[in-house]
């Protein structure tokens, strides 16, 4: 499968990493949930190639992860905010940071912690049901086939578990653009 191949993929895993699939994207991300908005900034903190650089943010830009807002005239120089669409990826981007703060940080700990300003404590961040609250942990999920299903070819192996329980309705989940 050719890279540019990936957002035809009936597979949501696939079509996400179309758009955030590669290193800079993800440091750009993580910066822009530092706060860090101007392509200068995002060059100077990430050393990252002006082509490069312009290229990712455009592709953020063109999925709606980013938007685009004039700061100067003359010359034209821009902020990138983040979208709802993008703020939606902050779990994602808190479940890459907990798993380095955990596997790759060392002995001195997390070069950063995450300070929750309603509870007033440092946290780390946990996924849970979206029904009953519990933690999640793979041994205790299996998955069905969904109705944007066009294939089975990302069933797990073996297939899915016949002894599970029948699928009860829930929320669908919204799509953003």
């Amino acid at each position: 499968m050719q890279w540019s191949e990936l957002e035809q993929q009936p597979c949501s895993m696939a079509r996400t990493l179309s758009v955030i699939g590669d290193r800079w994207t993800l440091l750009i991300l993580r910066d822009c949930f530092l706060k860090v908005r101007r392509f200068e900034h995002f060059q100077d903190r990430l050393g990252i190639g002006r082509p490069i650089l312009a290229d990712r943010l455009q592709k953020l830009v063109d999925n709606f992860v980013l938007t685009k807002f004039a700061y100067q005239e003359r010359p034209m120089r821009y902020e990138y905010r983040l979208t709802q669409k993008g703020l939606g990826l902050y779990p994602v981007v808190m479940s890459i940071v907990h798993w380095g703060d955990v596997h790759m940080s060392g002995k001195k700990g997390p070069p950063l912690l995450h300070h929750h300003k309603i509870c007033g404590n440092h946290f780390y961040p946990v996924q849970v049901c979206s029904e009953c609250g519990e933690p999640l942990d793979p041994r205790h999920v299996h998955v069905e086939i969904g109705p944007g299903a066009r294939s089975p070819a990302h069933l797990p192996i073996g297939g899915l578990d016949e002894n599970a329980s029948p699928a009860k309705k829930i929320k669908p989940v919204r799509r953003q653009s």
